[in-house]
């Protein structure tokens, strides 16, 4: 199958994920009573062809195998079958992997997550990476509610952008409005990406800017996930400088958002 080809914005995600996978798994691997693993709700194919350069470049899977100390086990998931078959084949003879061909919503929730119960000594660090506004926000308050699972989070601003927070907020399709409901866990989105302005023939409803809608979403993730530590996430441009998603991470773990912190902040200029 043809790889997915990635701008450079991919490439900026891929480090981060993987400065923080090293540093969690050093942590963790120091307490031997306690199983950790590494959970890819969008895995993808494992590989991928860089847009800047035309090269093969390495896909969250393959990256996260490669770090040493190895995680506990890891958990890859694609909806496409062919992506799944190639999973297959990099994680061929290990037994530290499994391979799930689904909706990441569903598997997550009903195969993965019940292997990760904080009472069981057992923790997750999770990548949610969609192309579009997913995962379902259950899916995210879930792990919050876990207090085992650590989240990286993809919100897709420029879909959400082309498909549903138009300036007219009345233009969107029911169906577009249902997955950003779906996404957000409730319709509460409204109130906080239109805000009303004093127009000449009385008050108008304006899009609010990308940076207030992301502020509270960080929100939602504090006070509706339950996730105790939630940092300023890293807005990811392409080449002409619009923003294609914001990057989160939400955790219950104060060490896990200083490290984070430090990692964003050293990529937040949008240089490897």
């Amino acid at each position: 199958m043809d790889l997915d080809v990635v701008g450079y914005w991919t490439e900026l995600k891929l480090h981060i994920i993987k400065d923080y996978a090293i540093e969690y798994a050093k942590i963790l691997s120091k307490q031997p009573y306690i199983k950790y693993s590494f959970i890819d709700g969008f895995a993808g194919a494992g590989k991928h062809i860089s847009k800047t350069t035309g090269e093969e470049i390495d896909g969250s899977p393959t990256v996260v195998l490669k770090i040493q100390p190895p995680f506990s086990h890891y958990h890859f998931i694609d909806l496409d079958g062919n992506r799944a078959d190639m999973l297959k084949q990099l994680a061929s003879g290990r037994s530290d992997v499994t391979i799930y061909q689904g909706d990441c919503n569903k598997v997550i929730l009903e195969k993965v997550f019940p292997k990760c119960h904080y009472s069981d000594y057992r923790r997750a660090l999770c990548l949610l990476d969609p192309y579009k506004l997913d995962p379902n926000w259950e899916v995210v308050e879930t792990a919050g509610k876990m207090k085992s699972v650590e989240i990286f989070i993809n919100f897709m601003i420029m879909d959400a952008k082309q498909n549903i927070l138009f300036n007219d907020p009345y233009k969107a399709l029911p169906s577009q409005i249902e997955r950003m409901n779906s996404f957000w866990g409730d319709d509460s989105w409204r109130e906080v990406s239109y805000v009303k302005q004093k127009g000449l023939f009385g008050d108008i409803e304006e899009k609010a800017p990308d940076f207030s809608i992301a502020t509270a979403y960080q929100k939602r993730l504090r006070e509706v996930a339950g996730f105790k530590y939630v940092p300023s996430p890293v807005p990811m441009r392409n080449s002409k400088g619009a923003i294609i998603y914001y990057l989160f991470f939400a955790s219950n773990n104060e060490t896990g958002e200083r490290i984070v912190k430090a990692i964003f902040n050293k990529y937040r200029r949008g240089k490897i």
